[in-house]
Order: structure tokens, then sequence, then C-alpha cells
């Protein structure tokens, strides 16, 4: 039997529960930086492989942030604010200030926290830690409210987080987190964090990250960042989670050279693609007999709609596809190779070559 006094016990001195009637909440609305994508004030995760230019697609982001540019999908820019960078893998001066210079940034509005000085009690000298979350979210603060930011980008997470969180223990990623969330609430500003995937299988992005799903369940966006399966050139950014919007179109962007500053840029490409998280992890699992399968049946199935006027019901598609050897996965696989959208009519559903 519980010793928790009932509220009848309570005689004043003690607290009782705090009860919020929602008729005395006034309703606000989310705060965007870049809308459906970058809110103030919210968690966002981006996952992806090595490789991808995940950092320097935040970089992009951060430029932006500085100078006031239009988005990657057109929305007119922000207003210039400041970005605090926390990055474990780059070096400042050979890496993240040449990609920032490339993107356009406004590096005056850019800091970098790079370390915490401390007093070593053996020595008595001052030495320099990593900062270390969410302990040192008061000096990440400090570093905001020097250049006024608007973004926090962490990168990668997993290198900040303090000796005593176990990145894989729910308890212990919502533990660290949830001051982080709190510090972005009350300072407006977005935070960035940035993870590889991890080595198991499945398409579903949600459970890919690297760490405890505790971590995708902090943010209020997340997105994963992985390669075109049509275009090795090309690399995608599809929406993993949307808790505040509904899931905004995926983006395509490619790295290319920028020889004036010895690095690589992002070319964002026009208009949203189509490819989702689920999608692109799909993809990145298949063999080179199931890419071929898919190419070929892309290639057939796009033939034999143009020679049916364009469109076809799904069904005798994939009955047709069946005499020359392709299986229903192949053909619903390469529909959007193909460029092929379903559509409802009024008896059912057909396979429609997108105009």
């Amino acid at each position: 039997m519980s010793d928790a006094p009932t509220l009848a016990e309570l005689d004043g001195s003690e607290p009782g529960v705090r009860l919020v009637n929602l008729a005395d909440v006034t309703p606000e609305r989310i705060d965007w930086l870049w809308p459906g994508y970058l809110a103030r004030g919210k968690l966002h995760v981006i996952d992806g492989d090595p490789g991808l230019g995940k950092s320097t697609m935040t970089l992009d982001v951060a430029a932006r942030v500085t100078n006031g540019k239009p988005w990657p999908d057109a929305q007119p820019g922000c207003t210039p604010a400041g970005v605090v960078l926390l990055s474990a893998e780059d070096g400042l001066g050979d890496t993240i200030r040449p990609r920032l210079d490339a993107a356009g940034a406004d590096v005056a509005q850019v800091v970098a926290l790079t370390a915490i000085p401390y007093r070593d009690e053996q020595s008595g000298q001052l030495v320099d830690r990593m900062p270390a979350l969410p302990g040192d979210i008061p000096r990440v603060r400090e570093a905001v409210d020097q250049v006024g930011a608007a973004v926090v980008i962490v990168d990668p997470l997993m290198a900040y987080l303090g000796g005593d969180v176990n990145s894989h223990r729910d308890q212990d990623v919502r533990r660290a987190l949830a001051p982080l969330a709190k510090m972005a609430e009350q300072i407006g500003a977005a935070v960035i964090l940035v993870r590889h995937l991890s080595k198991g299988g499945g398409s579903n992005a949600v459970y890919r990250g690297g760490g405890s799903i505790g971590i995708i369940g902090a943010a209020r966006l997340g997105f994963t960042v992985a390669r075109d399966p049509d275009d090795e050139a090309r690399v995608i950014v599809a929406c993993t989670k949307a808790n505040i919007t509904a899931m905004p179109p995926s983006l395509a962007y490619q790295l290319v050279d920028s020889p004036d500053h010895g690095c690589a840029r992002v070319e964002w490409h026009d208009g949203p693609v189509s490819y989702s998280a689920a999608d692109l992890l799909h993809a990145s699992q298949e063999s080179p007999e199931d890419r071929a399968d898919r190419i070929d049946a892309a290639a057939w199935l796009r033939g034999h709609l143009v020679d049916n006027g364009g469109e076809a019901k799904p069904n005798d598609v994939i009955g047709t596809g069946r005499k020359v050897g392709l299986s229903p996965d192949a053909l619903k696989r390469a529909k959007r190779q193909a460029g092929v959208v379903s559509r409802k009519v009024d008896d059912g559903w057909l396979w429609v070559i997108e105009p």
C-alpha cells in the first residue's frame, strides 16, 4: 500500500499537483526558420552513412542562416542570424572554414565551441576538454548568446554525449537530450544533431540511426541522407519523422568541386523528388542482381504503358509482366524509376506515366 499522502492529507505546507487548464493556454504557431524543415526551439536529427556530404550539407544550411539566402527548395530565406558549431571530425582551418566560404557564409556570424578549459587538480594548470552533453549546455548557451545564434549544429552527436551517457540506453539518452530540448525552446534556436546510420538492416528509417531510439524520439523532425538509387552522383534528403508538420518533400543535392576554396560544396537540384526514407534504405540493401532486375523492369514498364496510351490497370500490367519473367515486386519497385504513379479512378486504380 502506498505511503503517499492523499490530497485531503496535505495541510498546505506541501505542494499538490500542478494543473493547467487548457482554456488558459494561448495557442502558438511553430516558428519556422525553413518552413517544413527547420523550426526554432526544436531538436532535429540528420542520419546518414559517411561519405555522402552530411556535414557539407549542414554547413550549407548554416551559411543560409547567416546570409539569409533562399532555402534549397526556393522558399525565402530567414532573417540573417548566427550559428554555433560543435564539430568533432573536421578541422576548422582546412575543412570547415573553406566549406563555409564556398557556401557564401558570413563567417563572422559563426562560432565553433571547440573546448572547455578547466583547472587540473594535480598540476594546477588550465587544460582543455571536449564539450559534453548535457553538462555543458550552459556553455553552449553562452556561445548562442555571443552570436545571436538561430541554429546549433552538433556533428556527430555521439562524440559529445558525456561519459556517463550510454547512447544505446533510452533512459540515458532522454536524460541527456531533455535539457538540450529545453535550451532550444528557451532561446528559440533550432538544434541539429548529426548521426551515422547503424549497420543493422531494415528499411524503417526511425530505427536505423545510431544509438537509442530515444534520440529520434526527442527530435521533432528527422531526416535520412542516402544515395539516389538511380544516380550515384546524387544524394537525397528524405524526412524520417515529422511531429510538428506534414512530412515535407524529399530534396536532392550533389557535391561539386569548388576550386577557389579547395573543397566540395553542395549544389541543390531543382524541385522535390519522390523517394521516401524507406525507399532509400531499401534500395541501399539491394543486391546487384536486384538492382539490375529493377532497371530492366522500369524500362519494360514504361514501354508497356507508352504502348497502351500511357496508362493501364495494375493487375493487367502485372499479369503481362509475369509472362515476360518480371515479378510483381520488381514491377512495384520499378514504378518510381519509370516515372509511373498510381491514380484513383471510379472503378479502381491505374498506373499512369507522370506528365
